[in-house]
This record gives structure tokens, sequence and C-alpha cells, in this order.
């Protein structure tokens, strides 16, 4: 059983069960598929096929979709606004980023994810030709104009490519500070390493120091006592 409500909504479907459209060419193409929601005119008109999508005032991606959500049509908004996360707390999660498609997701650091894995060794001291600087965003994109600390992609770029975002045509448009931080702790943890060696180095010779010391006191000691005025006050006592 389907449900379709405006002109056109699930008007191809042949082979497709408990999808849900509601509006004006709502899945219009789609044929087959199981358990689609779309809202909005020509919500999910691109797919002709796909399961378990959701659409909200966006066309898909089509013409076979799968698993999705899609909220909004990139071509027209352009800001985002989601009541009940600023000021709500969610400790023990993870931060979420956006690729320059739109797509949300995570980036887990589970083994289980990752391959050809290797020690980040001098990959690291990329950072050490980053040069930070103070800012403000231009007026329409932040009216307040908070002052702000960071990097500039393009000299970034120049720098590693591989820790600039890009956007649609290529070009930088972000700083993958994630990496630097990274970057950075492999960088301290080699510092502190040498530290530490250095600090086993002073012991080292702290304690050969020591030694040295109380030898030069027994040789003082015994030069004293072979000393022949000394043997001559003696005697004269």
């Amino acid at each position: 059983m389907n449900t379709a409500v405006g002109v056109g909504a699930l008007n191809s479907n042949t082979d497709g069960e408990r999808n849900t459209a509601v509006g004006f060419d709502a899945l219009l193409n789609l044929a087959m598929g199981i358990n689609n929601i779309a809202l909005g005119v020509g919500a999910g008109n691109s797919i002709t096929g796909g399961s378990f999508n959701i659409y909200i005032g966006n066309l898909g991606v089509g013409p076979i979709e799968a698993v999705t959500i899609r909220i909004g049509d990139p071509t027209i908004h352009k800001s985002t606004y989601i009541a009940g996360i600023s000021g709500a707390t969610a400790s023990g999660g993870m931060a979420v980023y956006v690729n320059p498609d739109g797509k949300l997701g995570t980036s887990p650091s589970s083994k289980r994810f990752k391959e050809d894995i290797q020690p980040m060794d001098k990959a690291s001291e990329a950072v050490f030709a980053l040069k930070p600087v103070t800012f403000r965003y231009k007026k329409e994109l932040d009216p307040k104009s908070i002052p702000q600390f960071g990097l500039i992609a393009e000299e970034v770029e120049k720098v590693d490519p591989d820790l600039v975002v890009r956007d649609k045509e290529g070009k930088p448009y972000a700083v993958r500070y994630e990496q630097i931080n990274a970057m950075l702790l492999n960088e301290f943890l080699k510092e502190h390493r040498t530290v530490q060696e250095q600090q086993k180095e002073i012991d080292t010779l702290m304690n050969e120091l020591k030694e040295q010391k109380v030898l030069i006191q027994k040789v003082s000691a015994q030069v004293e006592m072979s000393n022949p005025a000394r043997q001559v006050v003696i005697s004269n006592q």
C-alpha cells in the first residue's frame, strides 16, 4: 500500500510498496522501491528505484538511491538552522563534518576502518611552515565581525595540499584542523621523547660528577696526608 497526495505523486509506481509522497510530482518517476518518503514539490522525482529514502524539498540523486536522507535544495537553500543543538550537551560524542556535496558524517578512529597505517614520522614537520593569522570574516558572512584565529587555506595548500578541503570547483575552501592537531601531537611526542633522552643524559652526567667529586675528595685527603710540611707539624706536636 502506498500513500500519494498531489498531482503526479507516485505517478510511475508499478511495483513499490509503503511509499509516501506528498506534493506535486513527488516521487513522480519511482517505479519500484519500498519505504520511501517524499515531501514537497518534485521531492524525490529524480529517482526511478530505491528504498528507505527520505526527501524533504529535495529532488534526490537518481536514478537509483537507497537509505539516504536529503533535505533542502542546494541550489536554493544557503543557510541551515536547527533547534535543540546550540546549548545542548552531547558528551562522549564525535564531531560532525560536511563534505563539499553537503554530506554529513563522522570521522571514525577505529583500526577497523583504516588501512595502510604508517607512523607519521617527519610528515608532521609540515606544521612548522604554517603561518597562523588573526582575521575577521567579511560582513556578509559574519555581521558581528568577531575576531578569529586560524590559517589561510591557500597558504596551507602550498605547504601540504592534503590539509585543505576543496569546494565543488576544486578551490581551497577550508583547513582540516583536526589533521593539524594530530600532526602537532606527533611533534609534541617527538619533542617529549627528545627531552626524556636529554634528561637521562643529564642524570648520567650528574651521577658521574658526583662520583668524580667523591674521588677528588679522597685524592685530596690522601695528598694532604702525604704532605711533608703537615707531617713535620704533626711530629712537632
